[in-house]
């Protein structure tokens, strides 16, 4: 059974990924063309190896040293599922609360935790005094099917540094 808790700093440390398996297998993504967006035949593994681990949790530390929340979905002692939203906010009148990170275990995606997640993230950026959650998501179909099922659109103020950071991404938002 799955229990869902907020990830404290002293969580923060290697071992916490040792039952979570970020490989996703992508075989197509949206991209936009001619101001439209198109599915191409993209292909790739996307997988995490102890190097991008440690980067994640650098990550998850700067999201709780600025105030935002890190939930985990844990089966056990197992990380299943984490999401992170950053305390400060975005955007032209300060109205966007950033996800910074949702990821589910491959082996137990397409159960809910990722909707459960995400709507712990939406609880924790409505506590920030957001409007809206910003998410610069991965192009793969998967994932854009995910984000317009949970409701997300098109970015209206699409956030430079998150493009420029990511120019393949998808920018959403979602209203709260």
């Amino acid at each position: 059974m799955i229990k869902y808790a907020k990830i404290s700093p002293e969580m923060l440390k290697t071992e916490l990924f040792s039952g979570f398996s970020r490989r996703q297998e992508v075989t197509k993504c949206w991209r936009r063309e001619g101001g439209r967006w198109v599915v191409k035949d993209i292909a790739f593994v996307d997988d995490w190896d102890s190097g991008d681990h440690e980067r994640v949790l650098r990550q998850l530390r700067g999201v709780l040293e600025s105030g935002g929340a890190v939930w985990g979905a844990f089966d056990g002692d197992a990380l299943k599922g984490f999401a992170s939203v950053s305390g400060g906010l975005i955007g032209s009148r300060k109205q966007y609360a950033v996800l910074e990170e949702l990821h589910v275990s491959e082996d137990r995606r397409r159960q809910g935790i990722g909707r459960e997640l995400f709507g712990l993230a939406a609880d924790s950026a409505r506590e920030l005094g957001a409007e809206k959650l910003y998410i610069s998501t991965m192009s793969a179909v998967e994932s854009q099917g995910f984000y317009v099922g949970m409701g997300c659109v098109e970015a209206l103020e699409p956030d430079p540094g998150h493009v420029e950071k990511e120019p393949c991404d998808v920018q959403r938002e979602y209203a709260l």
